[in-house]
């Protein structure tokens, strides 16, 4: 394979390291590119941010699913100062490319390429290439070399931390993956929105793996409803949160991941459903659709590790009130009733800002959805039946769970 070396801190890796890669691949019919992170740069020995396992971790996450692009952690493992002839020799040694690999220089770093060491044996062991990142006009480079006549992108890691530490815009100036670690492990003067936070959380990392995995399960408009209801959960979590301890990103991904297995065949329906250890109703055998809800929760838990109780018990009953519904269940099937794409709603749902108590906004979601179901003609479950007779009967204990 023919492959080219892009070298840097990636101190955060930034949306011009990426499009400098695709256009080294484009112009010049490379395989793969290999990004190698610095474990402490020689042109910047004073440099601030990440750790290298989190700058890796960042690169890593920022190219899922590209085969043209390759993570080499070789100056990383090594610790301390590398110095790029080690690199090459190593890479040269390892992955045995055909021809000389291309090494991939801003014309920032080539001006000074006579200082490195060894400069003049690493033009004989690779191509060098001179890409454009402070001039679009082609600056003096005395060795043999390739030019890329590429656009320059006015940014740089240093304006991607600068603008986190101020404050400022930044979240699409890098990949996805990477802006979920720095806000996840709050990165670069970062702080935390919330101070005082739930003990149980989850990343968005993980909310990002698993939103992906759902959108290639169901289809584009069920999907589009599962993220209406996610954002509409996470949203009540934060009205409400502070008298229950509810977390919004919990309500995110439980909202997320309700309906990712709305379009199984009913055969694998009844297999996950009977793996959570509770028998299917005479109502579930008759509409097995409805187990859509239990298959997701044992799903999320086998393929994704989920072991949170309140998201797993928000999405097993998301379809089917019941009496042990606890603040986060109870968001979720809120949220699954009147989300924005939902029909036959009343104004008084649609518009709930006057609910001031999250039982009581339950009570009338669950009151006019049993009210819609029965004008269908459809039936409820014993546990929908229990929960609106308390409801009803004024004994249904306020703030349960």
């Amino acid at each position: 394979m023919r492959y080219a070396i892009l070298g840097g801190s990636f101190n955060p890796i930034h949306m011009g390291h990426l499009f400098l890669a695709d256009a080294a691949l484009s112009a010049f019919g490379y395989d793969r590119i290999i990004l190698v992170p610095a474990y402490s740069s020689p042109f910047k020995p004073g440099a601030q941010g990440a750790s290298a396992r989190d700058r890796l971790d960042m690169l890593i996450a920022s190219v899922p699913a590209d085969a043209r692009i390759t993570i080499e952690d070789c100056e990383i493992r090594r610790e301390g100062v590398s110095y790029t002839i080690d690199t090459i020799k190593d890479i040269r040694e390892r992955y045995r490319p055909e021809g000389k690999p291309g090494l991939i220089l801003g014309d920032d770093l080539a001006r000074d390429f006579h200082k490195w060491r060894d400069a003049d044996e690493i033009v004989s062991l690779t191509d060098i290439i001179i890409a454009h990142r402070l001039s679009a006009e082609d600056m003096p480079f005395p060795y043999p070399h390739k030019r890329l006549d590429n656009e320059i992108v006015e940014l740089s890691s240093g304006n991607v931390r600068d603008r986190i530490g101020s404050g400022d815009a930044w979240s699409y100036l890098i990949p996805p993956g990477a802006r979920f670690i720095i806000e996840d492990r709050a990165l670069y003067g970062l702080s935390k929105q919330d101070t005082a936070r739930p003990v149980i959380e989850v990343s968005r990392e993980l909310i990002a793996g698993i939103e992906n995995a759902v959108r290639s399960m169901i289809s584009p408009s069920r999907f589009l409803h599962s993220r209406n209801v996610a954002l509409l959960t996470q949203d009540l979590c934060k009205r409400y949160g502070g008298r229950f301890s509810m977390d919004p990103a919990s309500g995110y991904l439980a909202g997320i991941a309700h309906d990712m297995c709305k379009s199984l065949p009913e055969a694998e329906l009844v297999r996950l459903t009977r793996k959570d250890g509770k028998p299917i109703t005479k109502l579930e055998k008759k509409k097995p659709t409805l187990l859509h809800a239990r298959a997701a929760a044992v799903l999320l838990r086998e393929r994704f590790n989920m072991h949170n109780k309140d998201i797993l018990e928000a999405i097993r009953l998301h379809t089917m009130a019941d009496t042990e519904m606890g603040p986060l269940a109870k968001a979720l099937f809120i949220a699954d009733k009147i989300e924005v794409s939902r029909e036959h709603l009343s104004s008084a749902l649609r518009d709930n800002r006057n609910f001031d108590d999250l039982d009581a906004l339950f009570a009338a979601v669950l009151e006019e959805t049993v009210a819609y179901l029965r004008s269908r003609s459809l039936t409820l479950s014993k546990g929908t039946l229990r929960l609106l007779d308390l409801i009803k009967g004024g004994s249904f204990e306020k703030n349960k769970g």
